[in-house]
């Protein structure tokens, strides 16, 4: 009986640690050249999104 609780818990987590398997993750890119900026958030209005400079940034650039 103490098997079957074991092993009902370890199915448990590894099928839990694989759903977070499913999004590909954010490639990040650089930021802070030639007119760019990175920006917590959205960028502000005015402005280009050129993507992630990092996880919850947004990468920015002056037009």
């Amino acid at each position: 009986m103490k098997i079957l609780c074991f092993l009902f818990a370890l199915l448990f987590v590894v099928f839990h640690g694989a759903a977070g398997f499913t999004r590909s993750p954010r490639v990040s890119m650089r930021c802070g050249y030639r007119g760019t900026f990175c920006f917590p958030g959205k960028c502000p209005r005015g402005n280009r999104y050129l993507g992630v400079c990092r996880p919850g940034h947004s990468c920015c650039r002056w037009l």
